[in-house]
């Protein structure tokens, strides 16, 4: 496998290190190894998935059937069992293994663990492990550290952990005895595969959820190492230096007592110093949880990862609490063990550092709680000019949002009284200029006898009735999608087929009819102040009209032009509850072939004088619809409902 470190450019060796904030998530390759991968590689010891251990029972069944016969019935396991993430597959598999003897049942999960690497350990999980140490004493010596700050990140509250006893002794605790098996495959597996070496791993239960793993290594052979002085008068640093270097170190006798402290150490404790010298006196263990503070016990910990706290000896010491994060270190003597703690200030920032009474020159030079403590101010910094320019940016953008709401109440507000092509040039400053459109279709209606019902009435009475009308009509315009022109007084005024009203231009004249009939049906529901029904007349007239927006202060957009005048006439010339019709829109009706229009046609005198009629032609009020696939038994307002249908799927496609 090739090093992960061979893509790497050169570094410069006097340049500044980088640091976690300097790194840019985009920058990391799909194949980089990360803490993340370590993680998923240290689940595969602990708790794999339920995909990967039916991966590892397959195999496991195509290599040893023969040799276990009973292995056969996992074959009808489900095949993706990743689809359950609440089913515990490793508890049926150990229900199952009860009908085996139990040395058989333990040999299939030693199995099990082994078949678990040679399925999934590969590519970025294999580097994870093999990150962890350069060889099987290493990567145990390292399962204990990592798997306790991991642990830790995750909150979790488990049991489960790893402890390096010693460098051939390793400990786990889990309350899943078939967990313990295959950890052992496991890590017979590992051991062969990632180093080429022949472990021999013997496993015993020290109680109801801890095991210990007793390690069994190939001696290597190793080069004769020249003798070396055992004498203290032969050490080539004197204890000043030593403690001049390793400012935050000390070293406990058997007894847990305070031997040597380093400077950092000495300048806070050593007045205190003189009476009781136990460790305990002076700083709390805080990890490892639940460790028993006693000598044997400290020493098989050399590999985990130590918290400490400082106690206060009196009142007004300053440095109450400091977390000091380091290892402990087994120092074995002629007469006497020794163990050292080395660390560092667990601090963020340098008003961690000034309050507990602290310099950054108590901090080492070679130490990396200096670069954390002044990366740490650099982020601060960098924190709160992100927070100012957050608070900024939320500021534009809310305002930016209120103009944007204006901004949709002023368009909409033009959409009401403009078609949306002019609304949209008006709202852009831009010059609209007078147009012409052909076969536009136009609706003009009055009330009959309003003039009479404006005398005997109110004004509050009459604008009551007036926009109990409108409002409906209004709602007729979105639905038959028809533009409103204008409402004077009893007038109300509408067209179709002004460019930019997004319809089919066959339909047009369908829709104004259908916005006539709906008009006609609403006024017979509604009575005036007097009691009476009200009843309407429409002309309807289908023509070439002209537009364009006129005046400036209060800008409408108008049509103009014979057709106009025309329209207006047949609605003059029309009657009571009818709607009077050209011989232009009469044609324009028989479009489409599945609306059915009926007509009745008028005398030709009743045709406006001021329209040039050719030989033979009249007007028509408009008697009824029908829609050809809808029953003729049905009511009108099916048949509309299925026209509207009809081309509103026309204009979608």
């Amino acid at each position: 496998m090739a090093c992960p470190f061979v893509h790497r450019k050169p570094v410069d060796p006097f340049s500044r290190q980088q640091s976690v904030a300097d790194f840019d998530l985009q920058d990391i390759n799909d194949d980089s190894l990360t803490l993340k991968h370590i993680n998923e590689a240290l689940q595969l010891l602990t708790a794999p998935s339920n995909q990967t251990i039916n991966d590892a029972l397959v195999s496991l069944t195509e290599k040893y059937s023969e040799r276990f016969p009973g292995l056969a019935k996992f074959k009808n396991e489900k095949s993706n069992v990743s689809s359950f993430p609440h089913y515990d597959y490793l508890a049926d598999i150990q229900s199952a293994l009860m009908e085996f003897d139990e040395a058989t049942a333990i040999d299939i999960l030693i199995l099990l663990g082994e078949e678990l690497i040679e399925t999934a350990c590969h590519g970025v999980i294999e580097r994870a492990f093999k990150s962890l140490g350069g060889n099987m004493k290493e990567l145990i010596a390292s399962l204990d550290g990592v798997y306790d700050v991991l642990k830790l990140q995750e909150e979790d509250l488990t049991d489960t952990g790893f402890v390096c006893a010693s460098e051939n002794e390793l400990i786990f605790t889990s309350d899943r005895i078939c967990v313990a098996y295959v950890l052992l495959g496991i890590l017979q597996r590992l051991s062969k595969k990632l180093y080429g070496e022949h472990s021999e791993i013997n496993i015993e239960r020290l109680d109801g959820s801890r095991f210990r793993y007793l390690f069994k290594m190939v001696a290597d052979e190793k080069p004769e190492l020249r003798a070396m002085s055992s004498n203290p008068a032969d050490l080539k640093m004197h204890n000043a230096t030593f403690c001049k270097m390793f400012p935050w170190h000390f070293i406990l006798d058997e007894n847990l007592d305070l031997v040597q402290i380093g400077n950092a150490f000495s300048k806070l404790f050593k007045i205190y110093l003189n009476t009781n010298r136990a460790v305990t006196n002076f700083f709390r263990f805080r990890r490892p949880v639940d460790l028993k503070l006693e000598f044997k016990e400290i020493a098989k910990r050399t590999n985990t990862p130590f918290l400490l706290t400082l106690r206060s000896p009196r009142q007004d010491f300053v440095a109450k609490g400091l977390e000091i994060k380091g290892q402990m270190v087994l120092c074995p003597g002629q007469k006497k063990n020794t163990l050292m703690f080395i660390g560092s200030p667990f601090i963020d920032g340098l008003e961690g550092l000034t309050c507990n009474g602290l310099f950054l020159s108590d901090i080492p030079i070679y130490d990396a709680t200096r670069e954390v403590i002044l990366v740490g101010e650099q982020a601060r910094a960098q924190d709160g000019l992100k927070r100012r320019m957050d608070k900024l940016k939320k500021e534009v953008e809310e305002g930016h949002e209120a103009v944007s709401k204006e901004r949709k109440k002023n368009v909409s507000l033009l959409q009401l009284i403009f078609p949306d092509e002019i609304a949209e040039k008006l709202w852009l400053g831009k010059q609209v200029d007078a147009q012409s459109f052909s076969d536009v279709t136009m609706l003009f209606s009055d009330i009959v006898g309003f003039t009479s019902i404006c005398s005997t009435a109110s004004p509050l009475q009459v604008i009551s009735m007036l926009e109990s009308l409108y409002k409906i009509f209004d709602e007729f315009c979105g639905i038959f999608d028809v533009y409103k022109v204008e409402t004077i007084g009893d007038a109300y005024c509408v067209a179709k087929g002004l460019e930019g009203r997004n319809s089919t231009s066959r339909y047009d004249a369908a829709k104004v009819a259908f916005m006539a009939m709906k008009m006609i049906e609403t006024c017979s529901k509604h009575v005036s102040h007097s009691g009476k029904s009200i009843e309407m007349r429409i002309g309807l007239h289908t023509g070439t009209v002209l537009s364009g927006v006129v005046g400036r202060k209060m800008p409408r957009y108008c049509l103009f032009g014979h057709n106009v005048t025309i329209a207006n006439k047949f609605e003059s010339g029309s009657e009571p509850k009818k709607i009077n019709i050209s011989l232009a829109t009469k044609e324009a009706l028989s479009l489409v072939p599945e609306f059915k229009f009926t007509f009745i046609e008028r005398d030709p005198s009743c045709l406006p004088k001021e329209l040039h009629a050719g030989p033979g032609e009249t007007c028509y009020f408009l008697d009824g619809f029908q829609h050809s696939t809808v029953d003729n038994t049905k009511d009108i307002q099916v048949h509309i409902d299925a026209a509207i249908q009809q081309f509103n799927t026309e204009s979608k496609n």
